[in-house]
């Protein structure tokens, strides 16, 4: 009755309205159940926590857990052998049952009960739209059961977009782990991903932002001040120095809260918060050595330098402990480099603001390296960032006879002007509310007093320009297939002019492959031979 002129997607069969049985679970029961579970939960994310809470002051309703379908989870109840269980209910009993089979599997059955009825912390880390699911309907079916340890942390969060689109793999959207370990250090992806974590809000995994924190943070704060430290203690004493007297206290008691701030952050799951701290100690211990100048005291106090370069070695050791949980594979490195044959997961916390042993220091390595944009780019056109966008208003150029001045709505990139040469094929009333593929990131231009914030595309048969036809959301990404997008803060027309899109059987095309938006091909606005190449 909702749906107009409804048919199957496969078949194209009408569907037919049918009486059906089935379990359902109250969870309208368990509204004050769980408003009471909530009220000591003020740590948790906001947006987690408000979501739940509105969630349940809207009206639970129960939920059915079986559903007509032959393939699934059979339901072990005499008159229900043709249903089978709903997904939602059957996915999340995995975690208890889960529990109870490993148990199985190491020879200890009653080893899962440590978990699910002893003293325990349970955390859920997932991304926004599974929060329900773990903060209500969960909750409510292991107070059902009772006995068994409700979620303590729920630390959900939201989208990690790939320029401001999200991950599809038939769109070839996404960043692989298998691929970018290939090409990079796996510590500089997971610097990465926590300084850029979607805990409030949604983020964008940009190439140009990772190879920016690679290399003016990773590299230039955290590793420069370990390698500049280590160098200097190897070259001119081969051993971590003695201390004397109460050099770097400040330093070092600033430090120590920063070390208690990390630890909290961590617990809490704010794992962003937790980075940039460990940064800030980088930081600062790049300013006390650059304070301390221990190049000069070298020479005119060696006593003092010993001092300052004993506590920079402090600030190291502190560095490849807090760091570990984040960068497991730099942590131990910086663990051997200071002097230490065991592993580094050795040891405790605590340590991170305990006094470093003497040990010897072997000539050190450097812990990361710089990247190079292109050398990240693999085909030219992942950095094309082309987006469908509509025409909102069209009117003549002022200083141009044959140039139109386009106002278009680029959905979440907002609105822009361009200028476009195509008034010889097209009218004002035939490209207003018309949809076209946009070059988003072209250089901006004047044309003749007017700048252009990017260029539609056409094709071009030698006679006259056809414009492309998309059909997806106004800011939605077009790609290509296979083809992993890395677009480019900006590129020229002169390199786009490179990159070979052509026609082939009306579509565009690259490669042999077609452009597509969400709704698929890209077609052209007209009959034009194939190889004609598209500006």
């Amino acid at each position: 009755e909702e749906i107009l002129e409804p048919k199957c997607k496969i078949c194209g069969a009408k569907p037919i309205l049918k009486e059906t049985e089935h379990l359902f679970f109250k969870l309208s029961a368990f509204e004050e159940k769980l408003l009471e579970w909530l009220k000591d939960k003020n740590f948790w994310r906001d947006n987690v926590l408000n979501f739940t809470l509105n969630f349940i002051k809207s009206g639970l309703k129960d939920r059915a857990i079986t559903r007509d379908i032959e393939w699934g989870v059979e339901v072990p109840i005499k008159g229900y052998e043709n249903k089978r269980i709903y997904v939602w209910f059957d996915a999340v009993i995995g975690y208890l049952s889960a529990s109870m089979e490993w148990a199985e599997k190491i020879g200890k059955p009653d080893e899962w009960k440590k978990w699910w009825k002893e003293e325990a912390k349970h955390y859920y880390f997932l991304a926004k739209d599974n929060i329900p699911f773990h903060t209500v309907i969960w909750p409510a079916m292991l107070m059902a059961h009772g006995g068994l340890n409700l979620p303590y942390d729920v630390p959900a969060n939201e989208y990690l977009m790939l320029s401001g689109e999200q991950y599809s793999k038939s769109r070839g959207m996404g960043i692989w782990i298998p691929d970018v370990l290939k090409k990079f250090d796996a510590d500089a992806i997971r610097y990465y991903l926590a300084i850029n974590m979607p805990e409030k809000h949604d983020t964008d995994w940009r190439w140009d932002d990772f190879v920016a924190k690679n290399n003016n943070e990773l590299v230039a704060i955290f590793g420069n001040f370990i390698h500049r430290v280590l160098t200097f203690v190897h070259k001119n004493f081969g051993e971590i120095p003695p201390y004397h007297g109460d050099e770097g206290r400040e330093l070092l008691e600033e430090i120590e809260g920063l070390v208690k701030e990390i630890d909290e952050n961590i617990s809490k799951c704010h794992f962003k918060e937790g980075m940039k701290r460990i940064m800030k100690i980088a930081q600062l211990g790049n300013q006390y050595l650059n304070a301390s100048e221990p190049w000069k005291l070298l020479k005119e106090n060696r006593q003092k330098c010993e001092s300052v370069m004993h506590v920079c070695m402090r600030v190291v050791k502190t560095l490849a402990i807090v760091s570990h949980p984040y960068m497991p594979n730099a942590s131990n490195k910086i663990w051997k480099m200071i002097g230490y044959d065991d592993s580094i997961e050795r040891h405790r916390w605590e340590e991170a603001i305990e006094d470093i042993e003497r040990n010897e220091i072997e000539k050190p390595i450097p812990l990361f390296k710089k990247i190079e944009m292109e050398s990240i780019v693999g085909d030219e056109f992942s950095k094309l960032d082309i987006r469908v966008a509509k025409i909102v208003d069209v009117s003549e150029h002022p200083n141009a006879d044959r140039l139109y001045v386009l106002k278009i709505d680029v959905g979440e990139l907002g609105e822009r002007t361009i200028v476009a040469g195509i008034k010889d094929w097209y009218g004002i009333d035939e490209l207003k509310g018309r949809k076209i593929a946009l070059l988003a990131n072209l250089k901006p231009a004047k044309l003749r007093g007017i700048t252009s914030e990017g260029m539609l595309l056409a094709a071009d048969d030698g006679k006259r320009a056809y414009l492309l036809m998309p059909h997806g959301r106004e800011g939605s990404q077009i790609f290509v297939d296979g083809i992993e997008s890395m677009p480019a803060k900006q590129i020229t027309y002169d390199e786009f002019r490179k990159i070979n899109i052509v026609t082939k059987n009306g579509l565009a095309t690259y490669k042999e492959k077609p452009l597509m938006d969400e709704e698929g091909a890209i077609e052209i606005d007209g009959v034009v031979k194939d190889g004609c190449p598209i500006r």
